[in-house]
Formats: structure tokens, sequence, C-alpha cells
């Protein structure tokens, strides 16, 4: 176990009536004045900064619904109040789920050939945003899951469940019912785990996470992916 860290301060003093006084009154002793426990906290922010997409699995059996759909991935930053060291991430902040099949009307449907009329798949999104503020402000720090493999942050808004989930996404089994934050990076989220249990180790003490969401101008209603998965629209509302 680590030895906590401790902020000492030194300072002078002449005031006979101190329990610090360790002189004659000339004010020229140094003494200890302060052996107080320091707690660090890692910031986590997801910002409304659109970087790019990801293919996320869709986990349907049915071999008409996509195993996969992309959707779109936004900027995160970590960082400490120690180190002040930034690190930066891509993460998403929607939640898809299927609802229904379209068929588009072309020249297959005007001949009676339905069936080769190409079909597009709708899946709604459950979304997570900030209701009155434009930056919302979460502690996480005591809703932890860690293994080798995955680390799993678990909280609470008015009976929502929210995760911040890095690690194999292609594992991660999306229930109704909870919003996800899925970490992507080049390792199956291996990087940003380093990162945490770096800085954990960096700080010493178990610091406090806290976890900052900024509010988007515009969020995705819904999108519209071919049979590939391959978004062909995003619905806003």
């Amino acid at each position: 176990m680590p030895f906590p860290e401790l902020n000492l301060s030194l300072g002078l003093t002449d005031n006979k009536g101190s329990v610090f006084y360790a002189g004659s009154g000339e004010g020229d002793v140094v003494v200890r004045t302060d052996s107080a426990l320091t707690k660090h906290t890692i910031s986590i922010i997801i910002s409304e900064q659109e970087v790019g997409t990801v293919n996320l699995k869709t986990f349907f059996e049915s071999s008409e619904i996509p195993v996969e759909i992309e959707v779109p991935t936004y900027q995160m930053i970590v960082t400490d109040d120690k180190t002040k060291e930034k690190e930066i991430y891509k993460v998403t902040r929607d939640t898809f789920f299927y609802k229904e099949k379209t068929t588009k009307k072309g020249i297959w449907s005007f001949f009676g050939l339905k069936f080769l009329a190409p079909k597009n798949f709708l899946f709604e999104n459950i979304p997570f945003e900030p209701l009155k503020e434009e930056i919302e402000v979460f502690d996480i720090s005591k809703y932890r899951k860690l293994n080798d493999e995955e680390l799993c942050y678990t909280f609470q808004k008015e009976n929502q469940n929210i995760q911040l989930f890095a690690g194999d996404i292609n594992t991660l089994k999306i229930e109704k019912g909870t919003s996800y934050f899925i970490i992507v990076d080049e390792n199956k989220g291996k990087r940003f785990i380093g990162d945490i249990l770096y800085r954990e180790k960096f700080l010493k003490l178990t610091p406090k996470v806290t976890l900052s969401i900024i509010k988007r101008k515009k969020v995705s209603k819904a999108i519209e992916t071919g049979y590939n998965g391959k978004t062909d629209r995003i619905i806003y509302i």
C-alpha cells in the first residue's frame, strides 16, 4: 500500500501564545504548521466536438438486421490536478436500439419487384444530455469495475443508469434502460485503463474521479443505415 502524501508547510512565529512558538520572540525559528493529507482529483471531460465514427455491434441474430452500425464519436479529455497531463480519447455519446425496417421506393417498386428494393434500418437513440446547465458534473469514484481487460464507471441520474466503459467494445452487451459512453482507442481501451492506473499510482491516495459532460447543440434522435450498417441518414432533434 502506498504511503499517503503529506502536505507539509513551514513558517515563522514570534507569538509566545502560539502552540508553534519555539524561540525567544525574535521570529527566526522555523516550525511545522501543517501535516494534512492531500487527495487529488482525476477529471474526465466529454466534449460536444465530433471527431469521427466507430462501428458497434447491434447484437441481433436476425440475418436481415445489420450486425454493426456506424455511430459518431466525440473528443474526451482526461487530466488531473497534480500532474496537469492531458490525454485525448474518442468516446461515443449515443446508444442506439433497433426500431424498424423500411423499404425505399424506387424503380423496382414501380415494376412491382419490391423484394429488390433497397432496405434501410432505423435505430432509435437514447441520448443522455445535461438538462439545465451547459456542463454537468458527476462524481463517479465509488462505482468502478476493473480487471485486466476493461474499466467501467457506473453512476445514476434520476433513475437512469449510465456507464463509462473502456475495453473491447465487441464484448459489451448493450442493455435497454442504460446509457453508454464507450471509450474508443487503438488497443481496445487499454490505453485509457493504463492512463487511469498510472495517475492513481502517481497520486498515491485513491483519487476522486469526476465526469463532466458538455451539452451538445444538436442531438441525433435516430440513424438510418443500409444493410451493411453504413449510416445513410442521421435524424436530429
